[in-house]
């Protein structure tokens, strides 16, 4: 469905890389987790995926077709919702899907069941500019899924949600694979990218340094851990520790020696442990 080979992209000014040799394949059907702390390149990323950027240096196809051959039509397929919303605030929510609805040529959705879906049938005729950051969240998401894509971008898609929206909007993305959309989901919350992906990647500096299922992550990377909560100098601090790694195991020892413990927990290795682990790096 889409592959990605070879791919660079710099920004103009800056002399480095934001990607860098990127290479991927996500199956039709199939939710691909791009995963990472901000700057890492996902975004950048994306952006090439969907035709924001133009692609520098690589390979970019969907369903065999080079991207820089795509028509019109290709934003007919594919649907984007971005983690900082942009939408028209001086209109309403029902007002913005409708707008939006009206770009497609193909059969979209009803706007006032997707606002109640996302749970804003409350606040439709609202301005946008009355709308709270998780509301405005909720509208850009639907948008994304209103001309029914063949390809859904997520950026963040529950960035600034609370509990309850997030499982629903969770619940119509499962939905979506179902039906056969391919989602590419790029995002920071590794609880989110265990639950949702099929397969993952992990990308630190604009480079890919690992990529699989979630399971199969954690069976070649995953080791014990043990999560310690402690009071330093009067700071309370959090540490993870792979104890099987002597300079893991010494600093793990220093720090019960010359700290006051609050809690100590153990277990297997969750996906955000082993991105620590790989890159040296957490998801902030």
């Amino acid at each position: 469905m889409i592959e990605v080979e070879g791919l660079f992209h710099k920004y103009k000014g800056n002399d480095s890389y934001s990607v860098k040799d990127v290479n991927f394949k996500i199956e039709k059907g199939e939710i691909y987790g791009f995963l990472g702390p901000s700057g890492a390149g996902k975004s950048t990323v994306q952006k090439i995926l969907c035709g924001l950027l133009d692609v520098q240096q690589g390979i970019v196809k969907f369903d065999g077709k080079s991207i820089k051959s795509q028509r019109k039509d290709f934003y007919e397929k594919i649907g984007v919702s971005f983690e900082f919303p942009n939408l028209y605030e001086k209109l309403t929510g029902y007002e913005n899907l409708n707008f939006f609805r009206g770009l497609f040529k193909k059969e979209t959705e009803d706007p006032k069941m997707l606002l109640e879906r996302v749970g804003l049938a409350d606040s439709m005729n609202k301005k946008v500019r009355e709308y709270s950051k998780g509301m405005k969240q909720r509208l850009v998401f639907a948008r994304s899924i209103i001309n029914k894509p063949d390809i859904l971008f997520l950026d963040e898609p529950l960035s600034g949600l609370d509990p309850t929206t997030a499982k629903q909007i969770k619940k119509i993305i499962s939905e979506r694979k179902k039906e056969g959309t391919t989602i590419f989901l790029t995002t920071h919350n590794m609880f989110v990218a265990d639950e949702l992906c099929d397969r993952v990647a992990f990308i630190n500096e604009g480079a890919i340094v690992a990529s699989d299922t979630p399971k199969k992550l954690k069976l070649k990377f995953g080791n014990s851990s043990i999560k310690i909560e402690y009071k330093k100098d009067g700071r309370k601090f959090e540490a993870i520790f792979f104890i099987d790694v002597d300079d893991e195991k010494e600093r793990f020892k220093k720090i019960i020696d010359k700290s006051e413990i609050i809690t100590i927990h153990s277990g297997e290795a969750s996906l955000e442990e082993i991105f620590i682990k790989l890159t040296g790096r957490e998801l902030i």
